[in-house]
C-alpha cells in the first residue's frame, strides 16, 4: 500500500529518485524514506505535522467552533483520456463528503484550460494520453502554478516515466490497481501538503535509482530501434555514422542489461523509457 507517514527506514535506493521531494521535509516536519522487509517495501513521504494542516487558510483537523463553519471541500480536476475510468472515480468521490469533482478533461490540452479555469484543490492526471501528454500537461501547469497539487493516476509502473513525472512536478505517482484502496487517502495526503506513492512504484526507482539512465542520445536511437529501423537508416536520420550509432546502443544495452536490440526494446518499455 502507498504510505503517508513519515518514517525512519533506509533511503539508500530512493533518495536518489525522490531529490525533488527533499524540500518538502523542512516545510512540513518530517522525513522521507521506505521501510522495506523482505516482503514489502513501503515509501513513507512527508505530511505535515497535525497543527499544519490547514484548508483555506484555517486548521481543519482542529474541532470547530459554534461560529465556525465546515471546511469547503477538496476540489478536484480528473484527467484522463477513458471515460469509464473518470465515471468510476467520481463514484468514487461521491460517496465522500470532504472533496467533490469540479472538472474532467480527456487530453493534456484541455487539462491545461480546464486547470487555469476551475483552479482546482487537487488534480489526478493519466500520462498516456491523445495529443499533449501528462507529463507534458503538469510541466505547463507547474509553469503557470508552482503550488498546484498534482497526482498522476497510471498503468506503467516504470521508474524512468515516474521519474519524469515527479521532476515535472507531480506530488503523488498511483497506479491504477491502487484507486480502491489508496486513492481518497492519496488525495488527502496531498491536499494537506504531503506525497504519496504506490509502494510497487517506489520499489522500482528504488531498484534502478543507483542505475545509469540513458542519455538522450542514447533514447533517440532506441525509439528508433523500436520502430523498426535498422542501424544503416537510424544512422541517416539522426545524420550521424555507423560507428556512433552501434556505440550507443551498445552503451544502452549495458545500461538495460540485455545483449540485444529486441531485449532491449522490451525493457525500455517496461521501465517507461518508449511508450508502450
Amino acid at each position: 500500500m502507498a504510505g503517508y507517514l513519515a518514517g525512519t527506514g533506509p533511503r539508500t535506493g530512493l533518495e536518489v529518485a525522490l531529490l525533488s521531494y527533499a524540500d518538502g521535509t523542512n516545510r512540513y516536519g518530517s522525513t522521507a524514506g521506505i521501510n522495506s522487509t523482505a516482503q514489502t517495501s513501503d515509501v513513507y513521504l512527508p505530511i505535515p505535522s497535525p497543527d499544519r494542516l490547514y484548508r483555506f487558510g484555517k486548521r481543519c483537523n482542529a474541532p470547530m467552533t459554534a461560529d465556525e463553519t465546515p471546511c469547503p471541500p477538496i476540489r478536484l480536476l480528473l484527467v484522463d483520456d477513458h471515460p469509464m475510468l473518470r465515471d468510476g472515480i467520481a463514484a468514487l468521490v461521491d460517496r465522500e463528503t470532504d472533496m467533490e469533482v469540479v472538472g474532467e478533461a480527456a487530453n493534456g490540452t484541455d487539462a491545461i484550460a480546464m486547470f487555469e479555469a476551475l483552479a482546482p484543490d487537487v488534480t489526478l492526471m493519466d500520462v498516456q494520453m491523445p495529443g499533449l501528454s501528462g507529463i507534458g500537461a503538469i510541466e505547463a501547469i507547474m509553469q503557470a502554478s508552482p503550488e498546484a497539487r498534482i497526482l498522476v493516476l497510471t498503468t506503467y509502473p516504470g521508474d524512468a516515466q515516474a521519474l519524469r513525472a515527479i521532476r515535472a512536478g507531480a506530488a503523488g505517482y498511483l497506479l491504477k490497481n491502487c484507486i480502491r484502496k489508496d486513492l481518497l487517502d492519496a488525495i488527502r495526503s496531498l491536499h494537506s501538503g504531503g506525497r504519496a506513492m504506490s509502494a510497487e512504484v517506489a520499489h522500482t526507482l528504488a531498484a534502478h535509482s543507483l542505475n545509469d539512465h540513458l542519455t538522450p542520445r542514447e533514447l533517440s536511437v532506441l525509439k528508433l530501434v523500436a520502430e523498426g529501423h535498422p542501424n544503416k537508416q537510424i544512422a541517416w536520420k539522426l545524420e550521424l555514422s555507423m560507428d556512433t550509432i552501434k556505440a550507443h546502443l551498445k552503451s544502452a544495452f549495458a545500461k538495460l542489461g540485455v545483449d540485444d536490440r529486441t531485449h532491449a526494446v522490451t525493457i525500455a518499455r517496461r521501465r517507461g523509457y518508449i511508450d508502450p
